[in-house]
């Protein structure tokens, strides 16, 4: 009998987990569709664009058409799957523009165009429709869930901090383009606390841990107290982004046996529905009404 493969949390992380690909996906919402359009936007070489490309395409994120055939030329546009990343994408712009000062151009406000407020997006419950954070919002392991089943085999490689990246996104791939990072931060929103819960529910190599832990210590997401790492407000603060990301990897790589992980809602006892809404008119969002990234 073969070995269940990796599930929703792992394809995810594997996709999701580098710079270069998000802001590819980021551009390609805001409008970009040739390789020409991404170069231009991206510092990204030559080689690093391709394959971004590619892997896009082949995860059905981006539909490579032909605009031209003397000489062929192709354009990239993004599918609803790729689309429906809105939410993450919003949910990481919030949380650097908030959170990150060392941004060199601080990013600008998002503007709800059904409203014509600048908003900040709340994480709702579709079911009673209040407010949920990550104290009231309990996980538990689907049918398909594990830490084993939940680590990818392999990671896309980071930019190095001499890269000449744009940077948008600087602290949140200090969590998510490592993909021992953001189990961390997981794990920690589950309970975990100790080093050696890490490493042993993770499965990974304890150099490994010990690197990760001490960028989300200096980054100001934990913070160590009676040799237990403690998430931050600042770490707390993430749970849009991880909610986001597991309601979008469960909506697009769902496993035959079940999802990975169950939310509930403890305020009203109910599954956890993920709604995005305005903080000014409380209405849900929509990704083509968020003025900033046009999505």
């Amino acid at each position: 009998m073969a070995e269940p493969g990796p599930n929703a949390v792992a394809r995810m992380l594997g996709l999701l987990g580098d710079e270069w690909t998000l802001l590819v996906i980021q551009q390609a919402l805001l409008g970009a569709t040739r390789y020409g359009d991404f170069h231009a936007r991206l510092p990204i070489s030559n080689s690093v664009l391709t394959a971004r490309l590619r892997s896009l395409t082949d995860e059905a994120l981006l539909e490579r058409r032909s605009y031209q055939s003397k000489p062929s030329r192709f354009e990239y546009v993004p599918t609803e799957r790729c689309r429906s990343l809105w939410p993450v994408l919003v949910s990481i712009w919030e949380w650097e523009r908030h959170w990150v000062p060392e941004h060199a151009d601080p990013l600008p406000a998002m503007r709800h165009t059904a409203c014509g407020s600048d908003f900040s997006p709340v994480v709702t419950c579709g079911a009673c429709d209040e407010a949920a954070s990550e104290k009231d919002v309990v996980a538990q392991w689907g049918p398909s869930g594990s830490w084993a089943r939940s680590i990818p085999s392999a990671t896309t490689r980071r930019r190095s901090e001499s890269d000449p990246a744009a940077g948008l996104f600087p602290q949140t791939m200090s969590i998510m383009g490592n993909r021992w990072g953001f189990a961390l931060l997981v794990a920690a929103f589950v309970g975990m606390s100790r080093f050696t819960e890490f490493q042993t529910q993770l499965g990974a190599p304890p150099g490994s841990i010990a690197d990760r832990l001490s960028i989300l210590t200096a980054n100001g997401v934990f913070t160590v107290v009676d040799n237990r790492y403690q998430l931050t407000e600042k770490g707390r603060a993430l749970f849009p982004v991880l909610v986001t990301a597991l309601a979008w990897a469960q909506r697009w790589y769902q496993a035959p046996e079940g999802p990975a992980l169950t939310l509930t809602h403890t305020a009203c006892d109910s599954p956890f529905e993920l709604v995005l809404t305005c903080d000014q008119c409380t209405e849900p969002l929509r990704g083509s009404a968020v003025e900033a990234l046009q999505i």
